[in-house]
Formats: C-alpha cells, structure tokens, sequence
C-alpha cells in the first residue's frame, strides 16, 4: 500500500511535468514565429514604401495615387491585394492617359490604416471612399471596382448615387453563395482567437499556401510575376490578414443584404468578367447580375480568370469608356 502511494503521486508529477514542457515548447514555438511575422513585416514595409499621398479621413490614414488629368476615375482593389495591383496590370497608366485616375489603398491594405472601432462593411468603406473623394474636390466619377472592390463601388452608387456618374464592375461577387473559404475566414477575424493566429501560423500557411492561390485566380492564364512580387510580402502581413479575412468574413452577409437592390442603380453599369474564373463563377455572378441591372452592358473575356485586369487593360478602359490603341 505504502509503495503505491509513493508510486502515484510521482506519475502525477511526471504527467505534470511532461504537459509543463509542451506547454513551453508550445510558447517557444508561438514566441518564435511571431517574432519572425514582425520581422517579416519591417522588411515588407521597408521594401515596400507608399509610393502616393495621404488622406487623413474619419480616423483612417488613407494612401492613395493620382495620376493623369481629365475625368475623374476611382479604382477600388479586391481583397488581399492593394493600389500595386492596378499599377502591375497596367491598367492605373493606360486609364492616366484619358483620366483624372485616383487609386485607394482600401482600409487595412497596403499603407492605409484600419482603426478597430468600426466594422468595416462595404457600406463602411464606401462611405470612407465618399468623404475621400470630397476632399479630393471629385464631385462625380467612373467608379471600377475589382472583386470584392465591386462590392465597395455598388455600396458607393447606392448611398451616394450623386457622385458616381458610371459603374464599371470587374469579376464581382454579388449573391450569396455556398462559399467555404470565405465562411472559414470569420475565425480569422475574431478578436484574440484571430490576433494570435495572424501574428504566428496565419502568416506561415498563407506563405505555404500562396503559389497555389495565385494560380487559381489567374488561371487559366499565366500568374502575373510582377503582380506577385510587388503584392507578397505586404499581403501576408498580420494587420493585412486581418483585412482580408474580415473583408472576406462579410461577403456573404453583404450580398444578402444589397442583392434586392441592385435594379435601383440607375447610372450606367459596365460588367467585366474573365469567362474562366475560377475564384467567382460568371454565370452565378456577374451574369446575372447584367440579367438583374436593365441596360447594362457585358464584357465576357475568354481565357482569362479574376484577375482579368492583367492581360486584358485595354478592353477594361473599353468598358471605362475610354477608346485605346
């Protein structure tokens, strides 16, 4: 009896200090890679610096470009990417040679800021976008949204239908759909749950998982090598991935909520879409979405995906209104 006493308490304490050194080794490792995602993070920023100005609107510290002269056009970005995306598409300098052509960073991606204080709806944002434009002195402008910057531009023409005088929307997303990925991204943006994983795993997986994402929304053309490089590194850091997991978190939710509202745009609306993409799929989306708006018009592009843009600028200004060579 009194050798068992001896023996139990002594597994007891070996099972308590074997739990004891995983739980250390756990905290090294989460120590360890949230050093190297601040690590990672000096190094994108500082290879990386903003290339335009600052806005300082409702709180946020807003990075745009300007470039050109004429009439105004507003670019918003898809999710994860930022203001690079449409200078590495080329797209920002064929649209400078007809436009006044304003390009923003969204909240949270690229330079911009993303305070915590607001959830950051398309709604939100396009209010965000509005009071930029008037301190920019735009009255009235062609407004082209990418992805899920669609979302944020019909959010615009709808709250603020005086200031946009054209829609012009590329490989949206506008019904609700049955889409996993982006159900799965509202962990990501939870408070705590979703800061420890930013600041340790998200950013190792997102790195791991990168290549094959690029491959989906380009394909079926080539990925974009310029496109991959400039975005990269900023896009995998912990305040970025917040961004976009929230952003991807409200998807949903938002087409729910605007899909009825769609047939009250009353400005002309342009839809491009790649008619193999693979990310948003046209005949859901963006087809629908010209069988839902009267009078709009469509721009199928074959062979291309969701980042239409690249490879195919010119027929994007075609849909802007602008005539290229």
């Amino acid at each position: 009896m009194k050798i068992l006493q001896a023996i139990l308490p002594a597994r007891r304490n070996s099972k308590a200090a074997h739990y004891a050194l995983v739980a250390a080794a756990g905290g090294i490792a989460l120590g360890g890679m949230a050093l190297f995602a601040r690590e990672q993070t000096k190094v994108a920023e500082r290879r990386h610096p903003p290339e335009g100005e600052f806005l300082d609107v409702e709180g946020v510290r807003l990075h745009y470009l300007e470039r050109g002269a004429g009439e105004p056009l507003i670019l918003l970005h898809g999710n994860g990417t930022q203001v690079e995306d449409f200078e590495t598409s080329g797209l920002l300098d064929l649209a400078a040679k007809n436009y006044r052509v304003i390009a923003f960073d969204r909240p949270g991606f690229g330079h911009s800021s993303r305070p915590r204080g607001t959830i950051w709806t398309p709604a939100a944002q396009a209010d965000l976008i509005h009071e930029a434009m008037i301190q920019l002195g735009v009255e009235h402008a062609t407004v082209l949204g990418h992805s899920l910057g669609a979302s944020i531009a019909v959010a615009l023409a709808l709250r603020h239908p005086a200031s946009v005088k054209k829609l012009v929307l590329v490989s949206g997303y506008f019904y609700p759909t049955d889409r996993f990925d982006a159900a799965l991204q509202f962990v990501g943006a939870l408070p705590i749950v979703g800061d420890v994983m930013r600041y340790t795993i998200s950013p190792l997986l997102a790195r791991l998982a990168w290549g094959g994402v690029m491959k989906k929304i380009f394909a079926p053309a080539d990925v974009s090598k310029s496109f991959s490089a400039a975005i990269k590194e900023m896009a995998l850091r912990p305040s970025q991935l917040r961004a976009s997991s929230a952003d991807s978190a409200l998807m949903i939710p938002n087409a729910i909520a605007t899909q009825k509202s769609y047939g009250d745009l009353a400005m002309p609306v342009s839809i491009v879409v790649g008619g193999n993409d693979r990310l948003i799929k046209p005949d859901s989306q963006s087809l629908r979405l010209h069988h839902d708006i009267a009078g709009s018009e469509l721009r199928v592009i074959p062979r291309r995906g969701n980042m239409v843009h690249h490879g195919a600028a010119a027929e994007i200004m075609r849909a802007v209104g602008a005539v290229t060579t």
